[in-house]
């Protein structure tokens, strides 16, 4: 333990990594536009400058505290030097602010009110760069960048895919993808954590939502919505809702007001998921694999392993994501004329990942030739439609999802959190349906935010090696050792975003450690209050085996990767 005296105070500090960290600890929160407590230490912006009793400044993310250190967090010197730094960011951006879409959710933007930056004095010499619209999922407007670094460590650090760097040096810097590709042209994985950690408007979510808007607008068409289980933890946080809320009912009575035709809970088709993987899993291990089995529920995930790790493609269970099950189950029940009542249906997906936008567009997320998930739109789109439609979200009353694909059970809820598929699966696989046997599951170990979870199961006289990871990074550290032949499992659980969906590109940003609590408590909060826990007690879901999908099952709930 050591002191340090911070603007007069003494504060004490222990295994703080960095002067900044203590200084926060301290409640005085000096700006930052590079620092991410889950990346590298890169020191490019220099916002977290401070100055000591000698007169020395020195950015205090990269510096180590140290004991009788005297540190002014706000000095004369120190907020010139912030100013003029900002000033010079600005001056180096593109200054479209009104019609950006990060306006007002921009870190530059707060940081120039904040510091009280309200003229630029110096003329931008950057040359103009095109925008990279190749991919389905995310936009690169590099004529917004400030050159943070933020997304070139994201993805490499956390995700291990390194799709962006940096290029040329000094005032020619820029960051893009090796030899100036397009983006969909790399091993990007579209998994939008790049968007996520950027401080600007220089990478951001491919918006869909006009066209939700067009379809809602046709009278010809019938508009059906899923909402997937992690959304319904985030999207209360931009109304003034508690951190981590559930507000699927608020969610569910203000698409109706937009004009939804039906609104569906993607928990439904997580049920049917585990069902199908459940079953998929005890037969690979009757038939001696191929093992362990690899989930599919991550588009960005399976992404990673079709484009680098081929040699694991046939463990990748055959399984479609909740979302491909849903609009596939979906379009198969409005094929009856009949239900169809001379509507074109078009199915929308609600999701807290980018990726998914590319996974709709995946040739075997078809069925019979057409396009099950018609338009992807994430929780950040959904929260703009709610705003721009002039809605008073805090104001609704809570409905129900409709019938027959609106009803999940608690497991399905589960899919929003890391270990939240394996929690699943296990309750599938126990013949108990008491609370006793689910506290157990969820004690196993397989709850938590660690990047890897490993745990052993007894089934049936044998030991199920199950992993759970979340971050690519890390995913590919597992799939490493699984080849070398020095980690061995049943089934791997694999999320491309750290702590699951719950984080996921397509999720609001600026949410820091309670609010990623908050949303991981709200996913669990909402299995504790779901009448029923495991999937296969789902009736209605039950019912549907029996009917519309009878005879059906691998064509409507399962694809090929290869």
């Amino acid at each position: 333990m050591g002191i340090m005296k911070i603007d007069g105070r003494k504060v004490e500090f222990t295994d703080e990594k960095n002067v900044l960290s203590v200084i926060r600890n301290a409640g005085i929160n000096i700006p930052t536009l590079c620092y991410h407590s889950e990346v590298s230490t890169f020191g490019a912006c220099r916002l977290c400058t401070v100055e000591d009793d000698k007169g020395r400044t020195f950015a205090s993310c990269s510096e180590e505290p140290r004991d009788g250190m005297v540190i002014y967090t706000n000095s004369g010197k120190v907020k010139k030097y912030r100013k003029l730094i900002v000033e010079l960011l600005l001056a180096a951006h593109c200054r479209d602010c009104t019609t950006c879409v990060r306006s007002g959710e921009c870190t530059l933007q707060e940081l120039a009110r904040r510091l009280g930056v309200t003229d630029v004095r110096f003329k931008n010499t950057r040359e103009e760069r095109p925008i990279d619209d190749s991919s389905p999922s995310i936009i690169r407007d590099p004529n917004k960048c400030i050159l943070c670094g933020d997304c070139v460590r994201a993805c490499e650090e956390l995700q291990g895919i390194g799709a962006l760097g940096f290029t040329f040096r000094g005032t020619d810097a820029v960051v893009m993808p090796a030899f100036n590709k397009r983006i969909a042209d790399t091993f990007c994985v579209n998994c939008g954590q790049c968007r996520v950690f950027c401080p600007t408007g220089a990478i951001s979510i491919r918006s869909n939502i006009d066209e939700v808007w067009d379809a809602l607008a046709d009278p010809d068409v019938r508009v059906v919505a899923q909402v997937a289980p992690a959304v319904r933890v985030a999207v209360g946080e931009a109304f003034g809702v508690e951190k981590g809320r559930s507000v699927m009912g608020k969610i569910v009575n203000g698409l109706h007001r937009m004009g939804f035709d039906e609104v569906y809970d993607t928990t439904f088709a997580a049920d049917m998921t585990v069902m199908e993987e459940s079953a998929e899993f005890l037969e690979r291990i009757e038939k001696g694999g191929p093992l362990p089995l690899l989930t599919s529920c991550c588009p960005a995930w399976v992404k990673y392993v079709t484009d680098q790790r081929k040699e694991f493609i046939p463990n990748v269970s055959t399984c479609r994501s909740p979302q491909g099950m849903m609009s596939a189950a979906v379009k198969e029940y409005y094929r009856d004329p009949q239900k169809a009542a001379g509507k074109k249906t078009i199915m929308v997906s609600i999701m807290p990942c980018t990726a998914k936008k590319m996974e709709a567009k995946r040739s075997n997320s078809f069925t019979k030739g057409e396009q099950d998930t018609d338009i992807v739109i994430t929780t950040t789109e959904l929260i703009r439609m709610i705003k721009n439609f002039g809605l008073d979200f805090s104001a609704l009353m809570p409905e129900s999802s409709d019938i027959p694909f609106g009803f999940g059970s608690g497991g399905g809820v589960l899919f929003g959190v890391t270990g939240g598929v394996t929690e699943a699966v296990l309750r599938r696989l126990i013949p108990e349906h008491d609370k006793t046997a689910l506290d157990e599951i969820a004690e196993s170990g397989v709850r938590g935010d660690d990047a890897v979870k490993e745990l052993t199961i007894p089934y049936k006289g044998m030991d199920v090696k199950i992993c759970v990871v979340n971050g690519l990074a890390n995913a590919a550290r597992i799939m490493d050792k699984v080849k070398a032949g020095e980690a061995e499992y049943h089934l791997i659980e694999v999320m491309a975003c750290r702590r699951g969906c719950i984080m996921g590109g397509g999720q609001p940003t600026h949410a820091g450690p309670r609010t990623k609590a908050a949303r991981a408590h709200g996913i669990y909060n909402a299995d504790n209050v779901a009448i029923i826990k495991k999937p296969d007690e789902n009736p209605l879901l039950n019912s549907l085996y029996e009917t519309l999908m009878k005879g059906k099952e691998h064509e409507l709930l399962h694809n090929e990767f290869y």
